[in-house]
């Protein structure tokens, strides 16, 4: 069962990150990628609010939510994905991993877990074996609700070409989860039961 924030660090965070500055400092203005970290960070903090404003008892901590769902895919550029206009040299798939090392470096310890943990409905330690993926072998799955939150809501806003940049029905995400397997889709349905989304 997944804590607050509050629960897990004891406190809310002090030192508050300025996200736009952060992407700035590693995105050229309106080159491609910068565009879409931007728009695609946007929808998915205004999906995470709206999720989170719905769970209110739990309580989730909206300003961290915010923040953190803007830098959750703040590692794409080090990635080869042309079609978000990157051009690293790693897998798309590190990019979450990546966010984590690069937020730490910045001094953001607990948005950088959201860049790691967001990837699909997180990725266990098993899993990442057996299909030897291109991470590091650690669990990264999300464990509080306000990373629940924010790889739940960006589960609506693939990164597929064709449907980049616009939210996509409940039905359409879980399909999309479920290709990845049963635990996913589990760890989907949990959520979605969670939040009061169906």
């Amino acid at each position: 069962m997944a804590n607050s924030l509050q629960d897990v660090t004891g406190r809310n965070s002090k030192t508050r990150p300025d996200p736009i500055a952060l992407i700035e400092k590693y995105y050229a203005p309106g080159t491609k990628s910068y565009e879409y970290l931007i728009l695609h960070g946007r929808m998915v903090a205004d999906k995470a609010l709206a999720l989170a404003k719905s769970v209110h008892w739990l309580p989730p901590e909206m300003m961290f939510i915010e923040e953190a769902s803007l830098l959750h895919d703040i590692g794409i550029f080090m990635c080869d994905a042309p079609h978000l206009g990157c051009a690293g040299s790693y897998p798309y798939i590190a990019h979450g991993y990546l966010g984590r090392q690069l937020l730490e470096d910045e001094g953001y310890p607990l948005h950088a877990l959201v860049c790691e943990r967001h990837v699909g409905c997180g990725l266990k330690l098993s899993e990442i074996r057996a299909a030897k993926l291109p991470v590091p072998e650690r669990e990264m799955m999300p464990i509080t609700t306000e990373e629940e939150i924010i790889a739940f809501a960006d589960k609506f806003f693939p990164v597929t070409p064709e449907r980049m940049l616009t939210e996509q029905s409940f039905e359409d995400a879980r399909e999309m989860v479920a290709a990845f397997g049963e635990r996913p889709l589990k760890t989907f349905d949990r959520w979605a039961a969670k939040f009061q989304i169906t």
